[in-house]
């Protein structure tokens, strides 16, 4: 992959996220063709150039062009960069595939996992393009609506080709979005996933009005476990320790900003899973992701108690109270031995 400085890029989904990078990049004087799928949104894009529904009040750059078709958005594009979520994903992969030149990369900044082949999103670009594509995924620590307002962030750019890693970092680095390089794409993408259940688990801890005590808990636990599974797959250990790791498990941890922290507020005051996502406007990747994990864990033997807790409060009615009371009662450990367990 030539330096892609000066190529369009394409972005492939009009959510927050999506429209965020889209204007990062323009921003840049990189043309940007964003490919949008609900016409109302687009119809909005085409008349203020305001994403409304997903990042309203930014008036986005000229360097955009909206677009609903496939065709247009990867003509010429060097990159393809993937924001759409985990569950439609290879849904659409499948539809622009026609559309991708050989020569185009592949950037996935969607955090999840698809829940009936339980593989990241390079799994399922392996299965559908093969292994000669190539491919990097973004993530990090990250609100778009930071991001958008130029709040100083810094992300991880995880490609298993160097030279595509430093390639997409110059490309989307800026002073106020700072970005890192690494090789190890499954590390990046198993803790951009694996945060959003732990941070449904803190905001269920918000929603029923316990103390950071108990957040602290979930996010150090939680990590343990992100690891742990992480390392079964073949991650390097440290990555969950970086950005996309850690990063991105205390951010969504602790914020409001969070769209799972969000749901699990909502479920921890009481309100039922079918009413909450019956009152959202995007995804909040945690709920499909806890069962994916769930499933993933008992297939590879790997003991994942909070995301089992998460779980089973979402989809078997496992009240709040008790699974608090099922972890701490859980039997007693000694902390250096569990974490060793883990290497």
């Amino acid at each position: 992959m030539d330096s892609p400085d000066v190529q369009a890029v394409a972005v492939i989904g009009a959510g927050a996220w999506g429209t965020t990078l889209a204007q990062v990049l323009a921003d840049k004087g990189v043309p940007v063709r964003l490919w949008v799928r609900e016409p109302e949104v687009f119809a909005a894009l085409v008349k203020d150039r305001v994403n409304h529904t997903f990042l309203p009040g930014v008036r986005l750059s000229a360097r955009i062009m909206f677009t609903q078709e496939f065709a247009v958005a990867l003509q010429g594009a060097r990159v393809a960069l993937m924001s759409v979520p985990s569950h439609c994903f290879r849904e659409v992969l499948r539809e622009l595939r026609p559309h991708l030149s050989p020569e185009t990369v592949l950037v996935s900044a969607t955090k999840g996992m698809e829940i009936e082949s339980l593989l990241t999103m390079e799994g399922v670009v392996r299965e559908e393009l093969g292994a000669a594509v190539p491919y990097a995924v973004l993530s990090g620590p990250s609100f778009a609506r930071e991001v958008s307002q130029k709040t100083p962030t810094a992300v991880t750019i995880a490609s298993r080709r160097k030279e595509v890693a430093h390639n997409l970092q110059r490309l989307f680095s800026t002073p106020y979005f700072r970005v890192y390089t690494t090789h190890e794409v499954t590390g990046v993408e198993l803790g951009g996933a694996l945060k959003n259940i732990f941070a449904i688990g803190t905001g269920i801890l918000e929603g029923m009005g316990l103390g950071v005590n108990s957040r602290a808990a979930v996010i150090t636990r939680g990590l343990a476990e992100m690891t742990r599974l992480g390392v079964r797959l073949g991650a390097n250990p440290m990555t969950l320790m970086g950005l996309a790791g850690l990063g991105d498990l205390v951010l969504t941890c602790t914020s409001s900003l969070s769209r799972n922290f969000q749901v699990g507020m909502k479920l921890g005051k009481g309100l039922a899973l079918q009413e909450i996502m019956e009152e959202m406007t995007e995804v909040a990747e945690g709920v499909k992701t806890a069962r994916a994990v769930h499933l993933l864990a008992q297939r590879l033997g790997v003991d994942m108690p909070i995301v089992d807790a998460v779980y089973k409060i979402l989809y078997e009615g496992l009240v709040p109270r008790d699974a608090i009371k099922k972890l701490m009662t859980r039997e007693l450990k000694d902390e250096l031995e569990a974490m060793t367990e883990i290497w």
